[in-house]
């Protein structure tokens, strides 16, 4: 499952997707707003994003990642819009039968989508704001 959301992530609900009986591991990564960057206070963040385009490159990411592990099910769920200090930006999910590839592909998937994806976050700081990209 690959979502664009503006809504908050149901972590509960992305769990029970990501469930099946041949599944050993889950891995589960939560991208969570933080109150700083770079000793800078954070207020919150914006993301916007090509949805069309994100969904189509995410889902090469997901595909990829299934050719190099055995993954058994995987969910993406990127929210757009205001973010609060708190609140789950990004949510991968991967089951395998084993933890190893779980963990790998997770971690894949997270990082290509930072390095690839057309999602684009702005920090609003007590004192400005910047547009961010994801690896300077």
């Amino acid at each position: 499952m690959i979502t664009l959301t503006s809504e908050p992530i149901d972590v509960a609900s992305a769990l029970k997707d990501l469930h099946s009986e041949r599944a050993g591991a889950v891995d589960l990564f939560l991208g969570v707003v933080r109150d700083n960057t770079n000793q800078r206070s954070v207020d919150r963040l914006e993301y916007e994003a090509y949805d069309r385009m994100a969904i189509s490159e995410i889902q090469k990411i997901a595909d990829t990642a299934c050719e190099r592990w055995p993954i058994l099910r995987y969910t993406v769920i990127h929210r757009k819009g205001t973010l609060q200090i708190g609140e789950i930006a990004v949510l991968i999910g991967v089951s395998t039968a084993h933890r190893a590839d779980a963990f790998e592909a997770c971690r894949y998937i997270i990082d290509t989508i930072k390095q690839t994806v057309p999602i684009w976050k702005k920090e609003i700081f007590t004192d400005g704001e910047q547009w961010v990209n994801a690896h300077p």
